[in-house]
């Protein structure tokens, strides 16, 4: 081999050494960050939500809430074929990674929607959420989602921020048995007594909600639970 050849080598070896060390440079780190991309496609930057009123906020929640439904979502107890597709094959130890990295998040919430209720409707819709309805043992939603509505630790999530249309087809999957979460299943239990004028009034009063400055969810020891229930474990 002639020394020119030799040159010639040296300088082939040294360009594909460079290019693979500049691939490596432009590929995204391995992170836990990256891979949430995914997520945030439909949910909206670091999972603040999105705009179209189905797809909610899902920064900040408790990490148990997220993991409990990510595994409803694999496990078909809620439906929703592009969630189904994307963690049906996801281990349990993965899930808890995306619910924690999420629930670390805490992007500032957009201003609520303006909402069209009447005065009446806006009435009932407290009053279901602060009060419940001791009549039908129906149960305050701040029962369980604690008296500022901003949910409580591990599992339990808030009420606010949330946007109604979201609110409307969640109570409506329960209703239906579409949304199904561990047994006692005590979404499902208040949701199926509940009429449609109840349900809209609710969620045009959750909507309408400001946000409060601190959204941090409350302790596990700030809230009784009024009937167990598996949603909250």
């Amino acid at each position: 081999m002639t020394i020119s050849s030799k040159l010639i080598g040296v300088a082939l070896l040294a360009a594909a050494l460079l290019g693979n060390a500049a691939a490596a440079a432009d590929k995204p780190a391995d992170t836990i960050a990256q891979r949430a991309l995914a997520c945030v496609a439909c949910h909206g930057k670091d999972g603040r939500a999105t705009s179209d009123g189905f797809f909610p906020r899902i920064a900040g929640k408790p990490a148990g809430y997220l993991y409990n439904q990510l595994i409803n979502f694999r496990d078909g107890n809620r439906s929703y074929p592009l969630m189904t597709y994307m963690v049906g094959h996801m281990s349990d130890e993965y899930l808890k990674e995306i619910a924690q990295y999420f629930s670390e998040q805490h992007p500032p919430y957009a201003a609520p929607q303006p909402v069209r209720a009447s005065a009446d409707s806006m009435a009932l819709g407290r009053r279901l959420v602060l009060t419940g309805d001791a009549s039908r043992k129906i149960a305050a939603c701040s029962a369980c989602h604690g008296e500022t509505l901003r949910g409580a630790l591990p599992a339990i999530p808030s009420l606010l921020g949330l946007p109604r249309d979201y609110v409307n087809a969640q109570i409506g999957a329960w209703k239906n048995g579409a949304r199904k979460a561990r047994a006692l299943d005590c979404m499902a239990h208040i949701s199926k007594q509940l009429s449609a004028d109840e349900v809209g009034a609710i969620s045009a009063w959750l909507a309408a909600q400001p946000i409060p400055r601190d959204m941090a969810p409350a302790p596990a020891a700030a809230v009784t639970l009024p009937t167990p229930c598996g949603s909250a474990q």
